[in-house]
Formats: structure tokens, C-alpha cells, sequence
């Protein structure tokens, strides 16, 4: 192998590639800040908006899941009303009157 050679750059620069994955995998996974292309750091949380946003979500679907479990009590009584015996029903409204 020369040490002028293409083949000897190609390979220095493959080296410098594959230990700058690894240190990048070395890093997130024990949760140290990770930089990017320009040296701008990027944290693993995420940004605060974003953060935001998930929690205003969050609460939006948790308040949708109640309206869901409210509208499901009420059509299970719709439906045990229209399923119901319609003499029984009958005699029920006659005696109210």
C-alpha cells in the first residue's frame, strides 16, 4: 500500500467516518448532548415547543377519551330503550299519565 496512494486516503477517511458514528452512538446512548454538522448541539429532549405542544395534546386526548366514554354511556341507554319490549314501554308511558 502506498502512503500517496488513493486507496490510503479513501481509507483515512472511511476511519475518521466510522469513529464518528460510533462516537455519536457512544453519546446518545448515555444521554450527552449530541452536535450536529455546524457544532450545534442537539439535546435529546427536544425542543420546548415541542414539548408544549405533546402536553396541550395530551391533555386534548384525555378530554376526548372522556367525551368518547360519556357519548358511549348515553347510546347504550338510547339503545336499551329502542331494543326494550315496546308493550312494556307502553304500559311505562300509560301509567305516567
Amino acid at each position: 500500500m502506498e502512503f500517496g496512494g488513493p486507496n490510503f486516503v479513501l481509507s483515512i477517511i472511511a476511519m475518521s467516518f466510522i469513529a464518528w458514528i460510533v462516537t455519536t452512538a457512544i453519546r446518545a446512548r448515555h444521554g450527552y448532548p449530541i452536535e450536529n454538522e455546524w457544532g450545534k448541539t442537539i439535546s435529546k429532549d427536544g425542543d420546548l415547543d415541542l414539548r408544549r405542544q405533546n402536553e396541550l395534546l395530551e391533555r386534548e386526548n384525555a378530554m376526548l377519551r372522556g367525551k368518547v366514554g360519556r357519548l358511549e354511556e348515553r347510546t347504550s341507554v338510547l339503545e336499551r330503550i329502542v331494543t326494550d319490549a315496546p308493550a312494556r314501554l307502553g304500559n311505562q308511558i300509560d301509567e305516567l299519565r
